[in-house]
């Protein structure tokens, strides 16, 4: 039985990107910060100590990189659900929430980000 109670977590990825919808964001690269919630069940990594029992989260960050950087979304709501794609292609990933941070996207306020859930 699923205990989707298992987490894997991806903290403060930061990833250089055009994106926005402002002409100035549109040839100068930002920050976006990506943080991951991915569940899965680690019982049987857990009770193994197994790699191949788990998400290899280092090939994960690896293709989320790869797409974020060369990437021109004019919104993080479009990056969000990229990453979620990418992530709910591993097949041990039963849910996962995204959230992308853009720093200083709004005046006064450090960041503006979205966070999105999504499943199988």
């Amino acid at each position: 039985m699923s205990n989707l109670s298992d987490r894997i977590l991806v903290r403060d990825l930061r990833i250089r990107c055009i994106v926005g919808i402002n002409d100035e964001e549109r040839v100068k690269q930002q920050d976006v910060i990506i943080n991951l919630s991915m569940d899965v069940d680690l019982k049987k990594a857990g009770d193994t100590d197994e790699f191949s029992h788990t998400v290899d989260y280092k090939e994960l960050k690896q293709d989320i990189y790869a797409m974020v950087e060369k990437s021109e979304y004019f919104l993080i709501e479009a990056m969000a659900e990229k990453v979620a794609s990418i992530v709910l292609s591993r097949e041990k990933v039963k849910s996962v929430t995204v959230t992308v941070d853009k720093p200083g996207a709004l005046r006064f306020a450090e960041s503006v980000a979205v966070e999105i859930t999504r499943s199988r």
